[in-house]
């Protein structure tokens, strides 16, 4: 029921539509989503993930998670995360991984929706780490529509998966065009 509502409402109101799936299988993943111009491109996502009907997290600082607000956050998948300096982020996010039993991790390699010349490599990092493959995701708004693409298994030489990631991402719109990531080509 709640997967057709989300369909008719991205799909039939909005005029949007999800290319692709997660397969049922895939229980731990990192979902890259490019590009992120718009706080707009959470609620594709919260609209996609309920059409494909699958969990899909992403991190926020733990100082969000208090009442009422961490049933929001823990309902649209978020998890808490101390961000302290002296922690380091990638190992604190690997451990989550190891936490759950399933967990897809949704991030924006921009690192925010403002313009950016190249990715934060936080996300590959995260992936190696936690031995679990990336997803590159699409928020196309030209085309009105989010791709969601086949699992790439990192090999550890960055500058070559990096370069290989980003050519999922060419011609892709993001909701304001002037802050869409080009890929180096």
């Amino acid at each position: 029921m709640k997967q057709k509502l989300y369909s008719f409402i991205f799909c039939s109101l909005l005029g949007w539509k999800v290319e692709g799936t997660i397969a049922p299988e895939l229980k731990k993943c990192v979902l890259i989503a490019v590009p992120h111009t718009s706080w707009w491109d959470f609620f594709l996502g919260i609209f996609s993930r309920g059409i494909l009907n699958t969990e899909i997290n992403y991190v926020a600082k733990k100082e969000l998670f208090v009442f009422p607000f961490h049933y929001f956050f823990r309902w649209t998948g978020g998890r808490p995360l101390n961000r302290e300096k002296n922690e380091n982020k990638v190992d604190a996010i690997a451990a989550v991984f190891l936490k759950n039993e399933v967990f897809r991790l949704a991030i924006a390699p921009e690192g925010t929706r403002k313009k950016v010349a190249q990715w934060k490599t936080g996300f590959y990092y995260i992936a190696l780490k936690a031995n679990v493959p990336i997803v590159p995701v699409a928020f196309d708004y030209q085309k009105k529509v989010v791709l969601y693409h086949q699992p790439f298994y990192p090999t550890g030489d960055i500058q070559a998966d990096i370069t290989f990631l980003e050519s999922y991402f060419i011609g892709v719109v993001g909701k304001n065009p002037d802050l869409s990531y080009i890929p180096r080509r």
